[in-house]
């Protein structure tokens, strides 16, 4: 008796197993959890809008679908909203929980996959070049704080990653933590316009800018007389101004005070783009992958946080949180200046900051 009795206990167990896995596969294949969330919940989890969501998924769809014998082979859609999810958190753990039935080999295969089809779309951050775009920029720029012929303002910001096993020193930031040291570029919106990622983080600011392609634009006449602004860690020249040290004039604390409210809208974009996808903030650990898809993830979400700003997407305001970068910026020697930019610097506190 105790024999049939542990047979029957048994095929039950069994029964109870293959009804587990026929719910994991049917979630993994088929279910979309956009259909069940609200227009809030989806833009808490996954950080962008439904539209948005359902316009990229529009995009991946097809590079997502996998060939292959397996059964229950992950959805496009499941793909998709996972690695948007870890985006959104920085954890896989976050992703494992939100019961769609994954594996955490499962997640990080999604994220890799979503993070290369996603940089596809890289032409879509694009830096003004033609005469018509450069004067709106410089005209958006302007009603910042009078600041003339901007094209853009620049920083580098550092973002976490787990410890490379291979020339571990050079990713040491001065901060004592392992990172890449990231230069963005953003309009008066803040909207991303050109981004650098794949230098560690112990590298200068400035040498990210003379080996950019940007750099390159700019020394060949590309920003067409306009400038862009950066902090003392670059080199002052015709095209990126740079604040006055020790200012000694009016004009010359105008300027300086002009340069800072317009340079304040990167060092705002970096914090909400922290904020928006957690997976690049040092409060959620940092980014815990190889480095070079900790490069792709960046850039990724980069992309991602422009078309959250073009969508109008807000965060929830229980999650704003004070701007991180001011403690986690890069801060780099004092770069020297060139007579041209020099001259171009004083010409301009001259005429358009003087009395």
């Amino acid at each position: 008796m105790a024999a049939l009795q542990r047979i029957i206990e048994l095929n039950r167990q069994r029964r109870r197993r293959s009804e587990v896995v026929y719910m994991n596969a049917f979630i993994r294949t088929t279910f979309n959890p956009l259909e069940v969330l609200s227009d809030e919940a989806i833009i808490r989890k996954y950080r962008l809008s439904r539209a948005a969501i359902e316009e990229l998924l529009h995009f991946v769809h097809p590079h997502l679908l996998r060939a292959t014998r397996r059964n229950y082979a992950l959805s496009p859609t499941v793909q998709f909203l996972a690695a948007l999810r870890y985006y959104a958190s920085g954890s896989f753990y976050e992703v494992l929980g939100d019961g769609l039935g994954l594996s955490k080999s499962s997640v990080s295969r999604a994220v890799t996959a979503v993070t290369q089809t996603l940089l596809q779309l890289n032409e879509r951050m694009t830096f003004p070049s033609s005469a018509e775009d450069i004067a709106r920029v410089n005209h958006s720029f302007h009603a910042i704080a009078n600041f003339p012929q901007v094209i853009g303002v620049i920083d580098g910001t550092l973002i976490q990653i787990a410890r490379p096993s291979l020339n571990e020193p050079a990713y040491f930031s001065r901060k004592g933590y392992p990172a890449l040291n990231v230069q963005v570029v953003c309009d008066s919106q803040g909207v991303f316009t050109d981004i650098v990622a794949k230098w560690p983080g112990s590298t200068h600011d400035s040498f990210i800018w003379a080996n950019s392609a940007l750099c390159q634009v700019a020394e060949g006449g590309g920003f067409k007389g306009s400038w862009l602004l950066g902090d003392s860690g670059y080199p002052l020249r015709p095209y990126l101004l740079t604040p006055i040290q020790q200012a000694r004039t009016e004009a010359e604390e105008r300027y300086n005070s002009a340069h800072t409210q317009t340079r304040a809208v990167v060092e705002r974009a970096i914090g909400l783009w922290k904020q928006r996808f957690r997976c690049l903030s040092r409060s959620a650990g940092g980014l815990q992958l190889h480095p070079t898809k900790c490069c792709a993830v960046v850039v990724v979400t980069a992309l991602l946080h422009n078309t959250a700003l073009k969508a109008n997407v807000q965060l929830p305001e229980d999650e704003y949180m004070p701007v991180e970068d001011a403690e986690d910026a890069v801060f780099d020697h004092l770069q020297p200046g060139n007579p041209a930019g020099q001259q171009i610097r004083q010409q301009l506190v001259e005429n358009m900051f003087g009395l």
